[in-house]
């Protein structure tokens, strides 16, 4: 694949899809959401067995008839997700080289090619460098620094995300074409971009990418020629109002990290966009702290197939960062989802907000995992081993979508979504179908467990066919919507569950609110006629912890209160959202 000249996920006019997801429409295949467990996991001793008739909260009724029940099987203990092997290291190295002042008019691209291990680049504050500009290969260990020359102290510190605010101090790098302002050669490594300002002239309607890690294209087809420890710090990478562009920022390096940046108008009409997006790296990633806007996705990671036999993108740290899209984007750009993974392995996304989207190019899940093999060239595509917690899910469409995948790919599996709170799906104008879950095809290990959701739709749907074992859905508290727990074809409650999950699953400890129109559940699971049965704090001012008096207090199978940890909510999404933070250049 020519990266350049490439759409990854192209949109076929008046259809959600590119060809080569066309087998996904066909069979109905979507993603299914699943939660991740913050408790201690349970020892090797656990087992999961089916349900009985007799194990009924509820009675059946004639819309929900008497269910056909496997026998009780005893099955092997589930598996939990494994967190990233690796993190990328991002703390300060002191430079131990010179520091070259590079000013206004100037030749930066000179300045970048004689650049030594340990030098410091100084460009000019507010000065504006146009061109595509290159980081080589060079010798040495020692980071080359390039970043802006206002002293430190006009700078956010580190750990602090940057906004457009600080435009005054930051050197702006312009492309003024459809190529990269800033990209790597081959085998580039130890870049540290500081406090700079990478866009496209105003003038420029369509761009490839605006900041380049790593090649997509068969040039990189080998991991001997990957760029590797390049880290984006406090940095402003944006399009413009007009501007059509694949992604802001594309990653296909290894141990590379954007972190306290302000990533935006990254849009597209007719084709895929994305804040950031990675399908020919190795990794490890690391995207913390940032403020990322994108319209067809504002992340993903698969979307290509891979030129790197056996690749997959791994170790990915998604943690604090302010998913959001505005929301006069709708009608005018291409959209799809906040968070889509095709190819990925060890993910952990933990204490982000990711808020603003509803149903154009897809059908409104916020959230969409599965294994894709997007090219029909790398049949060891796989979404395994994705653990999402501690996050804020609000104003969208629906919550999350997860499948296994269509052959030949190796299927997802091992998903946990735990500690999570979906809050104002379905309210316009960020409209979808609000369905909290979704679950489509052969998926095995999959966990979603103590989340605090709310839907006026279905809470969790089953289609295409039965699941692997391992399934839990447990200790979560919900508004039951117009369904619980349903499953195409198959009704609620234990109907769906028995045909779907079968011989055995774990579906317990889960307060449904809403009317109960007696359809059969597992024994142990709770219902509240309304929100006011509940027991919350103060539900109105979104404070959804249960009350003292609550009845259901402590009620979890851990001994928890059912629903998410919002204290860990709260210190894990800190300061994610700032005030409206900037005056820079907005739709």
């Amino acid at each position: 694949m020519n990266v350049r000249t490439s759409e990854i996920g192209y949109q076929i006019p008046g259809m959600g899809y590119r060809m080569s997801d066309m087998r996904l429409v066909v069979v109905g295949i979507v993603a299914v959401v699943a939660a991740v467990g913050c408790h201690p996991a349970r020892d090797s001793s656990e087992t999961w067995t089916t349900w009985s008739s007799a194990d009924t909260a509820t009675t059946a009724s004639s819309t929900n008839p008497a269910p056909t029940v496997a026998p009780p099987r005893t099955l092997p203990p589930r598996a939990e997700p494994e967190l990233p092997r690796t993190y990328v290291d991002t703390r300060y190295v002191a430079p131990s080289g010179r520091r070259v002042m590079v000013r206004r008019g100037e030749n930066l691209q000179a300045a970048i090619d004689a650049a030594q291990s340990g030098d410091v680049l100084l460009l000019e504050p507010s000065a504006t460098f146009v061109g595509n500009f290159t980081l080589p290969e060079k010798a040495g260990a020692g980071w080359i620094t390039i970043r802006s020359a206002a002293p430190d102290a006009q700078l956010p510190p580190e750990g602090t995300r940057i906004t457009p605010a600080f435009g005054a101090v930051m050197p702006k790098i312009v492309s003024p074409n459809g190529d990269a302002a800033v990209q790597t050669a081959m085998r580039a490594h130890n870049y540290r971009i500081i406090g700079v300002e990478i866009t496209v002239a105003p003038g420029v309607t369509r761009n490839h990418g605006i900041l380049t890690l790593g090649e997509g294209g068969r040039s990189q087809s080998g991991l001997d020629r990957v760029a590797s420890r390049i880290i984006v710090d406090r940095s402003y990478v944006h399009g413009h109002p007009t501007l059509n562009v694949n992604r802001c920022i594309a990653l296909n390096s290894a141990a590379s990290a954007v972190i306290d940046s302000y990533i935006s108008e990254c849009h597209a009409k007719g084709f895929d966009s994305q804040a950031i997006c990675g399908w020919n790296g190795p990794g490890p990633f690391k995207i913390t702290n940032n403020y990322l806007e994108g319209a067809g996705e504002i992340v993903m990671f698969g979307g290509a197939d891979p030129f790197i036999r056996n690749l997959t993108p791994s170790d990915i740290e998604i943690k604090h960062n302010h998913f959001r899209r505005p929301p006069s984007w709708k009608g005018v750009w291409t959209v799809k989802n906040l968070l889509e993974l095709k190819h990925a392995q060890r993910v952990l996304v933990e204490g982000n907000v990711l808020e603003n989207h509803w149903a154009d190019a897809q059908d409104g899940f916020a959230i969409v995992w599965f294994s894709v093999n997007q090219d029909g060239r790398a049949p060891w595509s796989v979404v395994r081993d994705v653990t999402f917690r501690y996050n804020r899910v609000r104003n969208a469409g629906g919550g999350i979508n997860i499948a296994a995948g269509t052959p030949p790919v190796v299927p997802a599996s091992r998903i946990k979504v735990v500690d999570n709170v979906f809050e104002s799906l379905n309210v316009a104008p960020f409209t979808g179908h609000g369905k909290l879950f979704q679950v489509l095809a052969d998926l095995d290990n999959v966990t979603i467990e103590h989340n605090t959701t709310f839907t006026p739709s279905v809470v969790l749907m089953f289609d295409v066919m039965p699941q692997r074992t391992n399934f839990s859905f447990s200790n979560n508290l919900t508004t039951r919507g117009e369904y619980g727990i349903a499953g195409s074809d198959f009704g609620e409650g234990l109907n769906a569950l028995n045909h779907y999950l079968a011989p055995g699953y774990r579906v317990e400890h889960n307060v449904l609110i809403g009317p109960d129109d007696k359809a059969a559940y597992p024994a142990k699971n709770f219902f509240a006629s309304s929100v006011a049965d509940v027991g919350f704090v103060n539900f109105a001012s979104g404070n959804y912890r249960l009350a003292k008096r609550s009845r259901f207090k402590k009620a979890g199978s851990d001994g928890r209160d059912p629903g998410a940890d919002l204290d860990a909510i709260d210190a894990a999404t800190k300061g994610v959202v700032l005030a409206e933070p900037s005056p820079g250049r907005r739709s």
